[in-house]
């Protein structure tokens, strides 16, 4: 049984038998008409998006077998979300909420890679998925949305397997997007205050000791790698050893932030 495999880049839901698919299927002697039809019908739901198919095909039989190949299940995350990354700080920060109708979505488009035998078990892996990335799933943390799945609360949308949004759904997720951007913005300002305060108040002790209170206080490592400086750096607006000269312009302004606040 001689096989043959033909990997091409098409547009999800919009493959046709001009090139580079059609020229490369000609000498098969499949028809071409089904092999276009078959790769359409398993793309659809990746319409917008370039999509890897391999198309396998038996030259003695003539018939054929269509392989997807998909972006990871964090990307078409990203993509449903619209946003660029996922929470540095997934526990604390949210960065997005999808509906279960983008999840359903998400599951079809990785189903064959996915390790759930029903549909309802595939989306519950792409909502476990979504725990990492800091993402809510109809406004509450993942672990949350996995209990409803089980409760049987979106039967009915994964049933139906519905995936698209109405206006409505779509301008609710605008707003909760703008929400989150917000908090996230606020909970920054305040955890770098809060890593600010320490870093100057402990200014004499070994970094590593400022580090472990850093992360005890709940600070996230990101920011502590910005605000707190390598082994013989002064700390960011900590007032100058004797002998050096004072700070200026903004470096002043920051130092005298940080005497207000410790006053």
């Amino acid at each position: 049984m001689a096989k043959e495999s033909i990997k091409v880049l098409v547009e999800g839901g919009k493959a046709t038998a001009a090139p580079p698919l059609g020229p490369a299927l000609g000498p098969m002697g499949v028809n071409i008409g089904q092999v276009v039809a078959e790769i359409n019908k398993k793309t659809d739901a990746f319409k917008g998006m370039k999509v890897p198919v391999e198309v396998i095909i038996d030259k003695d039989t003539k018939s054929f077998e269509i392989a997807i190949g998909t972006p990871p299940a964090s990307a078409l995350i990203k993509k449903e979300a619209n946003i660029e990354k996922g929470s540095g700080n997934p526990k604390e920060d949210k960065v997005a909420d999808v509906l279960i109708e983008q999840i359903i979505k998400v599951a079809k488009m990785k189903e064959s890679n996915l390790l759930g035998k029903t549909l309802k078990e595939k989306v519950k892996e792409i909502i476990g998925t979504c725990n990492s990335m800091g993402i809510l799933v109809e406004g509450k943390p993942a672990v949350e949305a996995i209990k409803l799945v089980n409760e049987g609360k979106f039967d009915k949308e994964i049933k139906e397997e519905k995936t698209e949004l109405t206006e409505e759904e779509k301008a609710k997720l605008e707003a909760e997007k703008k929400k989150l951007a917000k908090e996230m913005e606020e909970r920054r300002a305040e955890l770098e205050a809060k890593a600010k305060e320490i870093i100057s108040g402990m200014a004499s002790q070994p970094r590593s000791a400022v580090k472990a209170k850093l992360r005890e206080e709940k600070i996230p490592d990101v920011l502590i790698k910005e605000l707190l400086p390598a082994e013989g750096e002064a700390a960011e607006g900590a007032a100058p050893a004797e002998g050096e000269e004072a700070p200026k312009e903004g470096e002043e302004a920051v130092a005298e932030e940080k005497e207000e606040a410790e006053k």
